[in-house]
């Protein structure tokens, strides 16, 4: 390879930088002034870096099997800021992808977002109290994304956090670092402080109260001006109707969502598959993070190709319920060592599936198995279709899927040789198709969906949220 070749790579690298670089301020000023979410095919810009802009611009082109440059999309994006627009969900990808050049870009992209040009009412009349009862491994997570998502302040906002009462008087400091650092998923995206003297923590200018309590009954939430709150019980100490109503019984709370899976007769939610069955309902559960992994592949498969019999292993990630050290525990073999031993144990997540898909009734079994790592899960999915398949049409089917259909934001798809359990760490779906994985034997096939059992799940209860919050937006371009 020659010099002058050597410096046109870095020269055309630096160009993209410089790109990149300018897109940041006007992704912001949509997020903050417009609540316009930009993405590059379901891959959302708000709050990257330089390099993370490149790299899903690299994703697009390596997923989609055509180009999208930082060029087009930086083109597209300075014709939106120019415009006054109201929310929406605005994919840059595919508009630069579907523009023909019959027209100027700025004509384009004005006929594009036709319908919210001077529409600038916000998705709620008012912002929607959230709180925490809970603030383990699930609630830090969604602390993280409540923050994130506050934009403007007019949505969804983190109004407190539940905790038992502090054994100690440093308990809020620690608290707010276990918050800013976290061994799996790295720093808090921002800026945390403590306010000790009114304990609350004030994470990106989000103020959050802390509450100690023993009992949901004890906390009277409007003396903190919280109202009609949505209340997210990622405890896992109640998971039944009677159990959960003990927070409507405190004032403010409005609705209860629950980050396990529910018992009785609490419906049982994954978000893009009936998350509208939590319309009228009071107590709700967003499944489990294997169940939400799981249930929009089934569902897209099963329409497709048909579902008569199935078998699901999950190779799960161990949890806090397990012990560090051999100890007693009330569930069978989840007492020994979890960093030290592979562990079978029961999953309720092939059961699960028919609250979500009723026509998967009885189709399904299932087992798991507790791994020596923190985060990150895989589910195997052994499935008899309806009819003969190959590897090839299956993968394109779920390829585009996981691209173009309602459940791009639950499935992902990944077709690399080289991908582990790591590499999907933070990752925002509900589950990633492994295509390279993927068996097919005539009606048989065996799919591998690995999962961010910890981030991608919580960003499926924070979508559910959303939906019972109220929140919807327009998509551009519609699908």
């Amino acid at each position: 390879m020659t010099e002058s070749s050597l410096d046109s790579h870095f020269a055309q690298w630096k160009e993209r930088e410089t790109i990149a670089e300018a897109m940041i301020p006007l992704i912001g000023k949509l997020y903050r002034e417009h609540n316009i979410v930009t993405s590059i095919y379901g891959r959302a810009l708000v709050n990257q870096s330089v390099i993370d802009i490149l790299r899903i611009h690299k994703f697009a082109r390596q997923v989609t099997q055509s180009g999208v440059s930082v060029q087009e999309t930086y083109r597209i994006l300075k014709a939106l800021s120019a415009l006054d627009l109201g929310p929406a969900r605005i994919d840059l990808g595919k508009l630069a992808v579907r523009y023909d050049g019959k027209v100027t870009v700025e004509e384009y992209v004005r006929q594009a977002v036709s319908n919210i040009i001077g529409r600038r009412e916000s998705p709620l009349p008012q912002p929607q109290d959230v709180v925490l009862y809970g603030f383990g491994r699930i609630g830090r997570l969604l602390a993280r994304l409540l923050v994130e998502k506050s934009g403007g302040g007019d949505l969804l906002r983190l109004r407190a956090i539940v905790v038992r009462p502090g054994k100690d008087a440093g308990d809020l400091e620690k608290r707010a670092s276990l918050l800013r650092r976290d061994s799996v998923h790295g720093h808090f995206n921002g800026a945390i402080t403590v306010d000790a003297e009114r304990q609350a923590l004030i994470a990106n200018g989000n103020f959050i109260q802390v509450i100690y309590a023993k009992s949901p009954t004890e906390i009277d939430y409007t003396s903190y001006g919280i109202h009609n709150a949505i209340l997210i019980d990622n405890t896992g100490i109640w998971r039944d109707q009677a159990g959960l109503e003990q927070h409507l019984s405190g004032r403010g709370i409005d609705r209860v969502l629950l980050t396990a899976p529910g018992k009785g007769d609490i419906k049982n939610v994954v978000f893009g598959i009936n998350h509208q069955d939590t319309d009228g309902e009071k107590v709700v559960s967003a499944a489990s993070c294997t169940t939400n992994a799981i249930v929009p592949v089934l569902k897209v498969v099963n329409e497709q190709f048909g579902v008569r019999s199935g078998h699901v292993e999950t190779v799960h990630s161990y949890t806090n319920d397990q012990n560090l050290l051999d100890n007693y525990h009330k569930g069978d073999r989840r007492g020994r060592s979890a960093p030290m031993n592979m562990v079978i144990t029961e999953t309720g997540a092939a059961k699960a599936v028919a609250k979500a898909l009723p026509e998967l009734a009885g189709k399904l079994t299932g087992n798991a198995i507790r791994v020596p790592t923190p985060n990150i899960s895989l589910a195997i999915l052994n499935l008899n279709l309806g009819r003969e398949t190959s590897v090839e049409e299956l993968n394109e089917f779920l390829r585009d899927a996981a691209l173009n259909s309602d459940l791009k934001k639950q499935i992902d798809f990944v077709k690399s040789p080289e991908v582990v359990s790591t590499d999907f760490v933070g990752s925002r779906h509900a589950g990633v198709v492994d295509a390279e994985a993927t068996i097919v034997d005539g009606d048989r096939c065996v799919l591998y969906v690995w999962y961010d059992n910890e981030f991608g799940y919580s960003c499926q209860v924070v979508r559910v949220v959303q939906y019972m919050a109220g929140i919807r937006y327009i998509a551009i371009p519609s699908e």
